[in-house]
């Protein structure tokens, strides 16, 4: 006896073909969006870990509550940023998966 046949995954009517290409778009952008932050969120990283230590002594004229930049960044404010950069990673995503969720359910679309 031959196996049953699989339901056709594709869609039967014109409007859910639509619908469909909607959600990829959707999720298109959803991606697009997460990766655009993480790649400045990763160069504000980059900027504020590797660059201060590699620029220290050009940094270290420049004052900052009476110490120097290079100083005050190594202390505190390269943890500072890193913690700022988590926080803004967390609530931006939250965003965009907010605005994937409602274009998943039929709402109005990816917002910027």
């Amino acid at each position: 006896m031959p196996p049953e046949p699989l339901p056709s995954t594709a869609p039967s009517s014109e409007p859910e073909l639509q619908r469909q290409r909607r959600l990829l778009a959707a999720r298109a952008a959803h991606w697009r969006r997460t990766r655009r932050l993480t790649f400045v969120l990763m160069a504000l990283w980059l900027a504020t870990g590797f660059c201060t230590v590699y620029f220290a002594r050009e940094l270290a004229r420049v004052t900052l509550f009476g110490w120097p930049l290079s100083f005050y960044m190594a202390a505190q404010g390269a943890s500072l940023v890193c913690l700022a950069i988590i926080g803004v990673y967390a609530w931006r995503m939250r965003r965009f998966d907010r605005d994937l969720a409602r274009a998943m359910q039929g709402g109005a679309g990816v917002g910027g």
